[in-house]
This record gives structure tokens, sequence and C-alpha cells, in this order.
């Protein structure tokens, strides 16, 4: 009941707060090409119930058809404002509303798509126990990810092998230690972040 009275007290003041921000952005986007504004994917949430989430769209239209899930810096698919908008993390503001919704948490593993979820050992199946975040130790430790897979001949193929390693054990770890403190740090930590790469 305190990690949800969190999520709605501080996912409700950032809209208040940002509103203007998210109109901007949302303008741009539909200035960009005319497609939607929204990304609608769907991902795995608690108890394995899936649900679709929001995202500004900072890719081509029905991308998901031209390409796999993860995505580098050099995407061909992504557009010009969604450059600025992946490098920025302004492109996950929307889950707020999923936030409110109560499909997601502020803090907590990050969603995957049905197909990575099919793919998770009996441990990782603990992650579903939890509802999924907007932030995670693991969004910090791998905010550059796009970077991280730039180059890549596969990107996922490299995403499987260098990043979801460590990425599902701080999932893990956070499931095993999750307090309003923790979630607190990570808020904290994610702004820093946000923040520091502005300044890059």
């Amino acid at each position: 009941m305190l990690k949800r009275t969190f999520d709605l007290s501080l996912a409700l003041g950032a809209l208040v707060l940002l509103s203007p921000l998210l109109l901007v952005v949302a303008a741009v986007i539909k200035l960009e090409d005319g497609g939607p504004v929204f990304y609608r994917g769907v991902r795995v949430g608690r108890g394995g119930v899936p649900f679709r989430i929001f995202k500004f769209r900072t890719m081509v239209v029905d991308a998901d058809r031209l390409g796999g899930p993860s995505t580098a810096d050099d995407d061909p698919r992504i557009t010009k404002p969604g450059t600025w908008l992946r490098r920025s993390k302004l492109d996950e503001l929307p889950q707020l509303l999923n936030v409110l919704s109560g499909e997601m948490s502020f803090v907590g593993p990050r969603p995957e798509v049905a197909q990575e979820v099919a793919l998770y050992s009996d441990e990782e199946r603990t992650l579903l126990s939890v509802r999924p975040g907007i932030t995670d130790w693991a969004s910090i430790r791998f905010y550059d990810e796009g970077a991280i897979l730039r180059g890549a001949t596969d990107p996922h193929e490299t995403y499987r092998r260098v990043i979801r390693p460590e990425k599902m054990r701080l999932a893990l770890e956070y499931v095993r230690t999750a307090s309003l403190g923790t979630d607190f740090r990570i808020v904290v930590a994610t702004l820093r972040a946000v923040v520091g790469a502005g300044r890059r």
C-alpha cells in the first residue's frame, strides 16, 4: 500500500509538472511524419499478464515489423526527434500513465516482450511477482544501451550476450531487497543519470 501511494503521488506530481513539456514533445512527433504520438507495444506485467506500454514514438510507423526488439543508436528506424528523445529518456515519460493505471510501478524491473519472458529461467520468473517499473538499477547501469549496441550486426543477439546477464542479476537483486528506501535511492540515481546525460 505504501509503495502504491508512493507511485501515485510521484506519477501525478510528475504529470502535472511536466504537462507543458509532454505537449511540446507530442507536437514535435506529430509534425515529423503525421504518425501516432505514442508507441503502444505489448509487454508482460505482474503475474505474467500482458499490457500495452505507453512510450513516445521514436521510430518509424510499423517499426516492429521492420526489425528486432533491441535498438542500437544507429538503427535506421529511429526518427530525427526519436534520437534526442531516446538520449534524454523523454520517450519513457508517458509510462506515468501505466503507473496511474496500476500496470507499472515507478521503480521495478523493466517489462519485457513475451518472447523474452518465454526464455526466463525459474529464478528469473520471480521478476513477474512485482509490478514492472519505469526505472531500476539496470536502467541506470545501461543508460547508454543504444550506444553499447551501436554497430552490432545483430543488436538483439548482442543484447542477450552483453547486457541481459547483468540486467537480470540487478533485477533479481531488486526483487530480493525491494523497499521504499531502495525505490527512493533509485529515483534519485535516475535523475542524476538524466541530468548527467544532458550535460554531455
